[in-house]
């Protein structure tokens, strides 16, 4: 059966689902890193099929879902409390979070819409607005929809500045253990004190290179054609033609390049390639790749386990973004292992403790102004794409007790016109990637032309959905 392109979603219910246990209301303070974030919201969704054609010996009702979340959920907000809280500014105009069990919104819907009609390749006509809820209030928003066929899909939406997506997996699992009784693998952690500012504070000038504030962004209009829409798309990747890739660029280089390093590498030349052969004018452009870097295992003191112990359950932002600048011209003419060479080399500046030490004490000296990654300011010359990787995206994790997901994905529709990329592993588990792609049409539309082979439309033929 083909996809449906059109389905309307009917909310049955809203209700606010706060922290199981009363806490005192305090105030919880953004970190260094945390302030770099700009006002966005992340999405994230996960697909359940009727739990009652797989023969489990218990029936599992809409309702008995949607009370096993509920309870679950209400309990896992008393570790995750910063996500019942909200987002307010302090004197000095930065954010901070008000931890006073405000809540999750939490809403029930139903679409008259088969799992596997699912336009899943396209998220802005079958995703966006309708599956994946708009945060109205708070930090954390959530809806779960029921499917014509009995399936489930389960969505929740966070404020970026609260948490970054290794901390939004962290809860997500924690919920998922909560709801089958079984004890959390990883606490979460909220010591501020791990992302300090050193006294006296000091940070490396290439710093400067990749943040700015927000004052120094340019004003002026440049050439860039602002009116190129910008779309989502997910596609797949076989695992085949990762290893194809990656034994590619490592056959001809001494470095021996992770499979991240080799994918972010091949999306550069593809797109700065297929750019040069439509705008002969577009030879002397930058183009801009960055690549999220999670500092969470670089602040730990050497051979301080209990620390790396409890910074690996650090709760907030922790990341930073590095990224190579390059002429269109040399991205082409240049080999996939060149390429792969140039995205390893600036991958390595923020690869270290002292990286993030630095930076912490470089957004402390620029406060309280706010700032952020240059390669998001868009009104810089050249384009740019921003590569955060997924690996780590727990989808066969995510089970309330009726089956694991067949499939989740991160749904980051922002605004900007910086293209944003995350790979994740396939719930299948045999190797292969989702790719999710935010990026300009004629970015897309290039990746699609002259990469055919290697990012295929996700279907449901694909996720064997029945």
């Amino acid at each position: 059966m083909g996809v449906k392109r059109d389905f309307n979603v009917k909310v049955i219910n809203t209700e606010v689902v706060a922290a199981m246990l009363p806490m005192q209301e305090h105030w919880l303070p953004q970190s260094n890193l945390d302030l770099l974030l700009p006002p966005v919201d992340v999405g994230v969704f996960f697909c359940y099929q009727n739990p009652n054609i797989s023969g489990k010996p218990k029936f599992w009702s809409f309702e008995s879902m949607v009370s096993v979340l509920k309870v679950s959920l209400a309990e896992t907000l008393v570790s995750y409390y910063a996500f019942a809280g909200e987002l307010v500014q302090n004197l000095a105009g930065e954010p901070e979070i008000l931890c006073n069990n405000a809540g999750v919104d939490f809403t029930e819907a139903w679409a008259d819409v088969k799992l596997k009609e699912i336009n899943f390749y396209n998220p802005d006509e079958s995703i966006e607005g309708k599956l994946v809820p708009k945060k109205k209030n708070g930090v954390l928003a959530v809806q779960v929809t029921q499917l014509k066929c009995g399936g489930v899909v389960l969505a929740c939406t966070f404020d970026h500045r609260v948490a970054d997506a290794y901390s939004a997996n962290m809860f997500l699992v924690s919920w998922a253990e909560i709801a089958q009784s079984k004890p959390l693998s990883q606490l979460p952690c909220y010591r501020r004190s791990f992302l300090f500012p050193r006294r006296p504070s000091y940070y490396d000038p290439s710093i400067d290179s990749m943040y700015l504030p927000i004052s120094a962004l340019k004003q002026e209009t440049t050439n860039i054609d602002h009116d190129d829409q910008i779309i989502s798309r997910i596609y797949y990747v076989k695992a085949e033609e990762i290893n194809r890739l990656q034994s590619l660029v490592n056959c001809n280089s001494n470095t021996k390049f992770t499979k991240l390093k080799t994918f972010s590498a091949f999306l550069w030349k593809t797109i700065a390639s297929g750019t040069m052969e439509i705008t002969k004018s577009a030879n002397s452009k930058n183009f801009k790749l960055g690549i999220v870097v999670n500092g969470r295992s670089r602040l730990s003191r050497d051979g301080d386990e209990e620390q790396a112990r409890v910074l690996k359950g650090y709760f907030g932002n922790v990341v930073s973004i590095p990224f190579g600048d390059k002429k269109v011209e040399e991205l082409k003419e240049k080999s996939l292992s060149w390429v792969a060479s140039e995205v390893h080399e600036f991958l390595e500046r923020a690869e270290s403790k002292e990286h993030f030490l630095g930076l912490i004490d470089w957004v402390e000296n620029h406060r309280p102004e706010p700032a952020l990654a240059r390669i998001y300011a868009t009104n810089e010359e050249g384009h740019a794409v921003v590569v955060s990787s997924g690996q780590q995206f727990p989808v066969r994790k995510i089970e309330f007790g009726w089956g694991e997901a067949v499939f989740g994905s991160y749904h980051f529709p922002w605004a900007g016109k910086s293209g944003y990329v995350m790979p994740m592993l396939s719930p299948k588990g045999n190797g292969d990637w989702i790719v999710y792609m935010h990026m300009l049409k004629g970015q897309v539309d290039l990746v699609e032309a002259t990469a055919s082979n290697v990012f295929k439309p996700l279907t449901a033929d694909y996720l064997n959905l029945e």
